[in-house]
């Protein structure tokens, strides 16, 4: 089998050599959300980084990452799928992943690809201008936010307004509990605290906005690729009317001028929720990107 150990912080460096490679990948691949969500091992295998991770209450292998010879690291996960007696799922994978796995198996696997997990890119000029006739009513929503708070300010996510973005974040969650006592947010609450208290270890970058001693909302997320951010939390006040434009349009203007090579934001899927897939192409995504599952025929089929 394949020595696996569990993901710590000090396999950032490593795992970064082969993520920043300027090819586009999916926000699972995030070493930040590798972290923060669920259980993820990591190995070092045939000079391709493999995990094996849990998702969606299954065991999956996410497609290597590494250049060269696929086939000898792909042998292996078939392998280590083999001895561990589970099925041999591999996800995260994008059209050349598929054609690479369908040419070196031919006819031993079944794809299948999750709309509801497709990563919604955006240009981040379009996200930090909001110009154009279809961004009219972003601009609406941003110019009554503005108009509520003439004073709010926008900061750097730091040691000085770390305690109330924390205070308002758990506002949040109160406040979404006691509209629906059914919610499932524990799991977000928990990566969330996590990515605030190993913010720096993990290079993540925030702002928040700020309206005197009050947080209106605060946004966190870390570097995907040469050119594109992952953003992966956002939270606003519900009573701070415009407040989650505000901070998008705003993120996006602190990271283009932080980072000018930076060219595209990733905000991730919409989970197949109909207002967030609303919310989300109501941006006007420069691109999509598609993820797929691979499932080793020869055992029982199953998504």
């Amino acid at each position: 089998m394949i020595s696996f150990k569990p993901i710590t912080l000090e396999d950032k460096k490593i795992y970064e050599r082969y993520l920043l490679d300027g090819t586009e990948h999916s926000c699972e691949y995030s070493f930040a959300n590798l972290y923060l969500w669920g259980r993820q091992n990591i190995a070092l295998l045939h000079d391709h980084i493999v995990l094996f991770s849990q998702f969606n209450r299954r065991t999956v292998y996410p497609y290597p990452l590494g250049t060269g010879d696929k086939k000898p690291v792909l042998d292996a996960i078939i392998a280590d799928a083999k001895a561990r007696g589970i099925p041999c799922r591999i996800t995260g994978m994008r059209s050349a992943a598929r054609q690479t796995l369908d040419e070196l198996y031919p006819d031993r696997f079944r794809f299948h690809c999750d709309r509801d997990a497709y990563d919604y890119i955006y240009d981040i000029n379009d996200l930090a201008d909001l110009k154009g006739r279809k961004y009219h009513r972003k601009r609406n929503h941003y110019k009554r936010f503005c108009d509520t708070f003439p004073d709010y300010t926008t900061e750097p996510l730091n040691e000085t307004n770390l305690t109330l973005a924390v205070n308002m974040i758990d506002d949040w969650y109160r406040f979404k509990l006691q509209q629906n006592p059914e919610g499932d947010y524990h799991m977000e609450q928990v990566a969330l605290h996590k990515a605030l208290r190993d913010f720096d270890a993990l290079g993540m970058e925030g702002i928040v906005l700020r309206n005197g001693s009050h947080i209106l909302a605060v946004t966190l997320g870390s570097r995907l690729s040469a050119d594109t951010f992952d953003v992966h939390f956002e939270k606003a006040r519900p009573d701070a009317d415009g407040a989650y434009t505000a901070i998008n349009c705003e993120f996006a203007r602190y990271l283009r001028n932080k980072y000018p090579q930076t060219w595209f934001l990733n905000r991730e899927e919409d989970m197949g929720l109909e207002s967030l897939r609303k919310a989300k192409e109501s941006y006007y995504p420069h691109h999509m990107v598609e993820k797929c599952w691979a499932h080793l025929l020869e055992d029982e089929y199953e998504y």
